[in-house]
């Protein structure tokens, strides 16, 4: 079924009129009086609709107000060092559709790409327009938010707030990721660094914070494969996949 991302104010009227860029996609999609679409306000909320008038104007009637039935039930947090090159906007699109909750990328002692603010504020707009054509296409019912946080350190205090707060180095061989989901939990953060990995000083940093180390098997996988790899296999614990 289509479905329309529309502010949360719009989803509350029971008469929504689709507008800017949604207009033009319902018209390109030729939709027809009472054929039915789904409105999501990118927060997990949507509404079921029937088009009432197809023109001038796309007016709809209102059927169902639910919750979202495609959001998962545990919230998966994507913490990423800033890589080179497009890798982020990768990662963007595919934890969308993978069913991340929120991606925030940081800054590392051995990042090489060091984007300014001027340049941050820019990508992230660019990041967030990724994102929401993710869900879009994937069939979310929330938009993930694309943020950016200004240390190490403040990556480290947000991601330690999770049920299960896992970071993923290339040197650690003992505990698994399998052993680190055992038992229940209901949010999840996944930490992984840029190109050339966390410095043993910043793990023992995570470490301190409350962050638990991970290893991901004994390939070493690209900065950019480990944290899908990682949301994976979370998605499945947790009976997603």
């Amino acid at each position: 079924m289509v479905r329309f991302f529309v502010t949360p104010e719009d989803l509350e009227s029971d008469s929504p009129v689709l507008s800017g860029e949604n207009a033009r996609h319902a018209r390109v999609l030729r939709l027809k009086e009472q054929e039915q679409l789904l409105l999501c306000d990118g927060q997990g909320q949507e509404c079921l609709c029937q088009v009432a008038q197809a023109s001038p104007d796309i007016t709809l009637t209102v059927l169902e107000r639910r919750p979202s039935s495609t959001e998962a039930a545990v919230d998966v947090r994507v913490y990423m060092a800033f890589p080179k090159a497009d890798k982020l906007e990768h990662v963007i699109q595919k934890a969308t559709e993978l069913g991340a909750y929120e991606i925030l990328a940081f800054p590392s002692s051995r990042c090489v790409s060091r984007p300014d603010e001027k340049s941050l504020k820019k990508k992230l707009e660019r990041w967030q327009k990724i994102a929401a054509s993710a869900a879009e296409q994937s069939g979310r019912g929330r938009i993930p938010q694309v943020r950016v946080l200004g240390s190490f350190a403040d990556a480290l205090t947000h991601a330690a707030q999770a049920d299960r707060a896992l970071l993923f180095y290339e040197n650690e061989e003992a505990f698994t990721l399998k052993m680190a989901l055992a038992g229940s939990y209901r949010t999840v953060s996944l930490m992984v660094g840029p190109e050339g990995g966390l410095s043993e000083s910043e793990v023992q940093q995570a470490r301190a914070a409350g962050m638990q180390v991970c290893t991901l098997g004994r390939r070493i996988l690209r900065c950019e494969t480990a944290p899908l790899c990682a949301l994976s296999a979370v998605m499945y614990d947790a009976g997603e996949l």
